[in-house]
């Protein structure tokens, strides 16, 4: 990797330079990075010739079955200013580092059979085109002739190519790191070796909680919504209707429509609900499901293909209308409850262990667990845009005022909030911040074991770095000197 972490000053520098890397991944779009398919090899001879090492028609470099062309560097660079990224500190020889990863990563998950969903990728694709017409303006054709393509499809199918690549490369360090942890004894020596002037400061933290009530939705009109979906069911075993087609006309999940309702499960990562995954992973392929219930609503999942451990799924969502007298007996009920909080007749935790309609947060007294720590504390200079709009006015301990929210579907629901345990912030402390240097000390030691990776697996693969790209200062030995 580019930098070895030494003390949490270097890890903040190297985390700008991993988000700078990470929109790489992204917005690296449609640049001209090809495989080299076994079957069409002859026809890159006229492109790459090795036995002389000579820089042919802007190649910068070969890494194993990948090249990467001076393009690419260029590209990279305009579309990371186009979107925004900050290139402080980012030098071009850096980027054409991290393409260099890159490839290494993509080219060794292909000799490890990595497999990645095809259908997740092109679903992917749909998206960054719509993003690419939606920011830029253009029409399709406009897009194609911009980046000099022939047609739609071949644009979509190099797009398919290079995003392929990124997922292979992102998958292939995921399988590099999976198995590592630390102990309290590593945390413990990671921290002694951070000398104190140069250890970090941590924000003001706070807890968070609410009690939150959703209205009922009355039995009636659930079975409308089962006895719905049994019947797009039944269209579509008995009738031979598409799946995705009615996904696309009836589903609530709105966000999940470009993709025609496709998610990929993995037996080893939990994605989605618990009552989702169980559904899905007791499914053959091309069977359909009963309609379920989750906290979204009611569902039907299709199972389309298993590889292996992973399970590509279309689901259609419908979710039960709600009357309005159920909406204001919500309300109604947050309000009785803050009022008693207020009076002093029951505290907040009992409260939200009495009432609150959350699960994940009643049992803990209405807490909120940080998705980062997996602890109450949240940092207030990192926490979510949207939360910290609804608590920066409140002073500690205070209830607020009743909170209407909708959901991505469309969903009320009301709440009320508090924080409390504020600490100011404050230089790292090995006891009150040992979750947080636990995870540094994580991110260090995984860097380690990729550094070692990549060292060991530069030796053992075919790279060719080209021309002036080979004045360039590495932190790997791409150059096997």
């Amino acid at each position: 990797m580019p930098l070895n972490i030494k003390n949490l000053k270097s890890i903040t520098k190297l985390n700008q330079y991993i988000l700078i890397c990470l929109t790489i991944l992204v917005t690296q779009g449609v640049s001209a990075q090809i495989i080299i398919e076994d079957e069409v090899a002859e026809v890159k001879t006229d492109t790459i010739d090795r036995s002389n090492s000579r820089k042919i028609d802007g190649v910068a470099a070969v890494v194993g079955d990948y090249i990467i062309l001076d393009s690419d560097i260029d590209n990279t660079i305009l579309q990371l200013k186009a979107q925004g990224a900050s290139m402080e500190g980012v030098t071009r020889c850096q980027l054409f580092g991290k393409l260099l990863e890159d490839k290494l990563y993509a080219h060794h998950a292909i000799q490890d059979s990595v497999v990645v969903s095809d259908a997740e990728i092109r679903s992917s694709v749909d998206y960054q085109l719509q993003q690419f017409l939606a920011q830029s303006g253009k029409t399709m054709e406009e897009l194609i002739a911009f980046y000099k393509k022939e047609d739609e499809k071949s644009f979509r199918e190099e797009m398919f190519q290079i995003n392929k690549s990124n997922k292979l490369a992102s998958e292939m360090q995921k399988k590099i790191i999976e198995d590592i942890e630390v102990t309290p004894e590593e945390v413990r020596q990671f921290f002694n070796k951070i000398p104190e002037d140069e250890r970090p400061t941590f924000g003001t933290e706070l807890k968070v909680s609410q009690i939150v009530v959703e209205p009922e939705v009355s039995e009636e009109n659930k079975q409308k919504v089962i006895d719905r979906l049994n019947q797009f069911r039944t269209d579509v075993i008995d009738n031979g209707a598409s799946f995705r087609s009615k996904v696309v006309l009836y589903t609530d999940d709105k966000a999940s429509i470009s993709s025609g309702g496709l998610y990929t499960l993995n037996r080893k990562k939990p994605m989605m609900v618990k009552e989702f995954r169980e559904v899905a992973f007791t499914l053959q392929e091309g069977e359909i499901s009963e309609p379920f219930a989750t906290d979204y609503g009611y569902h039907i999942i299709y199972l389309e293909k298993i590889r292996g451990q992973e399970y590509d799924v279309r689901h259609i969502l419908l979710i039960p209308e709600v009357s309005q007298s159920a909406i204001t007996a919500a309300k109604e009920k947050i309000e009785n409850i803050r009022e008693r909080i207020v009076a002093g007749d029951i505290s907040f935790e009992d409260a939200a262990r009495e009432s609150s309609d959350e699960k994940e947060t009643s049992s803990e007294g209405g807490y909120l667990i940080n998705p980062e720590t997996q602890d109450y504390n949240f940092e207030l200079t990192k926490i979510d845009p949207e939360l910290y709009g609804q608590i920066q006015d409140l002073k500690e301990d205070e209830i607020s005022l009743v909170i209407t929210e909708r959901d991505r579907t469309g969903s009320v629901k009301f709440k009320i909030m508090k924080v409390s345990d504020r600490v100011d912030e404050h230089v790292a402390d090995f006891s009150r911040d040992y979750l947080k240097i636990k995870d540094l000390a994580l991110i260090e030691k995984r860097f380690e074991a990729i550094e070692k990776w990549q060292d060991k697996k530069i030796l053992e693969t075919y790279i060719k770095v080209n021309g002036e790209h080979r004045d360039c200062e590495f932190s790997s030995n791409w150059l096997k000197n």
